[in-house]
């Protein structure tokens, strides 16, 4: 009920303007003066704007590529390919051998659970736990001015 009266009072608004806005008619006044006329600017030199630096044409797997491509030859070998890798794994590889085991991979989280382990009986509490949580990072300024 509640929306046919609404609806009865939009249309009666709606035919109330249309009403006056057909009624009104816009009569020109003969008794203002007319608008002046703008200004003269003088002109101002402006200097010339440089021609805007162009874009790198290189796509995204391009420059991928050539990131790979350390002899810039045109082909990737797999000795590029692995050599990036070598420091990581020379790091985690702690007996030299060539070979990574479990223990030496998950070296971090052997020696954090080793250190929360307060009382040594090889289970962690959950106080012990909550120390082993990663710290959380600085967060950085958002604006360096001075």
């Amino acid at each position: 009920m509640l929306r046919f009266f609404a609806g009865a009072a939009a249309c009666f608004l709606f035919l109330t303007g249309a009403f006056l806005m057909w009624q009104s008619r816009a009569t020109q006044n003969s008794g203002l003066p007319p608008a002046p006329a703008p200004a003269a600017r003088p002109l101002i030199n402006l200097a010339s704007i440089p021609d805007a630096p162009s874009a790198d044409p290189k796509g995204k797997e391009e420059k991928r590529f050539d990131r790979a491509d350390k002899d810039k030859n045109g082909t990737i070998t797999l000795a590029e390919l692995v050599e990036p890798r070598r420091k990581p794994f020379a790091k985690l590889d702690l007996n030299q051998d060539g070979k990574l085991s479990f223990e030496e991979w998950a070296v971090k989280t052997i020696d954090k659970f080793k250190t929360a382990d307060a009382n040594h009986n090889g289970g962690l509490t959950r106080a012990e736990y909550a120390t082993t949580a990663p710290k959380p990072k600085a967060k950085k300024p958002q604006c360096a001015c001075d």
